[in-house]
């Protein structure tokens, strides 16, 4: 099922609890294979990051005006925010469905590992002084891969946290959005009860009619 922009939503959405999840419901997973694709330049891909709170402003528009400097340099960039997108839907899906994830795992190792590699620590500092140390990432405002990174971090937490267990795929036809489960009864279905739900449950009303 896809989810059509239209001028009642926002261009994304973020439904599936956990910035990993958003980056892959950036595009529905068809049985035709991945359509509809919400992030087609480097300009979006920073939007759908401020948005998701992995990307701060400043440091979205430093990175949109370097993109906007240098076009050509932006495409690499993006082709790594696909490959990225593409091999957490790998993983997570298959953890999802219970299957062993495969060559998805160590895809996501080798990401992993380039991104640890970007992160430093650094003192923080307020208008009082000096108050203590934070991760930092290093290039987050000249490097135009940067936006992917905190993705790929906040992927590894979910993965060795509990609710890793609470991943699901939406059961709407020809959706593929994935979600943290956090409802009370651990029985929620769809990625929006008001698109996936309420299509499937007219669906089920035509059928029995």
């Amino acid at each position: 099922m896809t989810h059509p922009a239209s001028a009642a939503r926002p261009p994304f959405l973020y439904v599936g609890g956990d910035p990993a999840l958003d980056l892959v419901n950036t595009v529905d997973w068809t049985s035709r294979g991945p359509e509809d694709e919400r992030i087609q330049t480097y300009e979006q891909a920073t939007r759908w990051a401020e948005g998701a709170g992995t990307l701060g402003a400043a440091a979205g528009r430093r990175l949109r005006l370097l993109a906007a400097e240098r076009p050509r340099a932006a495409a690499s960039p993006l082709e790594y925010l696909y490959r990225t997108r593409a091999t957490l839907h790998d993983l997570l899906g298959a953890i999802a469905r219970g299957e062993a994830p495969g060559d998805a795992l160590p895809r996501f190792n080798r990401l992993l590992a380039d991104v640890m590699g970007r992160l430093e620590v650094a003192p923080r500092v307020s208008g009082q002084g000096h108050t203590g140390f934070g991760w930092r990432w290093r290039g987050e405002g000249s490097d135009l891969r940067a936006l992917v990174w905190p993705v790929v971090w906040s992927a590894a937490s979910l993965l060795e946290s509990e609710e890793v267990g609470s991943v699901r795929i939406c059961g709407g036809d020809d959706c593929g959005w994935m979600y943290v489960d956090r409802s009370r009864n651990g029985l929620r279905r769809w990625c929006q009860m008001r698109t996936c739900g309420t299509r499937e449950k007219t669906r089920r009303r035509r059928e029995s009619a």
